[in-house]
């Protein structure tokens, strides 16, 4: 199992946006970790992905999504996440498949 490692428990500024909803001078790194992967891989640019990348590196990355059949994410970033972490296809479209998915996934208008 891939350990999280990090120079530093406080997050850069650059990723203050990422947290709009919530008090971003009390996140802190490992504590958190679960919540900001989660919110750096849902909606991350390119510089926090490589922040995050850096950070816990790819191999945690790979077992937290494993871990969490995809994590909630859009089919769009699991795919991105699929190419970038060199995960299996069918393990995605397992996660992708209707019934695993999140429930605002399997919403429909009424």
């Amino acid at each position: 199992m891939h350990a999280f490692k990090a120079d530093t428990e406080r997050l850069p500024d650059e990723l203050r946006h990422l947290f709009w909803d919530c008090d971003f001078d009390s996140l802190h790194w490992p504590a958190d970790r679960d919540f900001i992967v989660s919110r750096v891989l849902a909606s991350g640019d390119w510089d926090s992905v490589q922040w995050l990348r850096k950070t816990a590196g790819d191999g945690a990355l790979e077992e937290w999504l494993m871990r969490r059949k995809g994590g909630g994410l859009s089919p769009e970033r699991l795919r991105f996440w699929e190419l970038v972490l060199d995960i299996p296809h069918r393990t995605v479209n397992l996660w992708l498949k209707p019934g695993n998915g999140s429930v605002w996934r399997e919403r429909s208008a009424r």
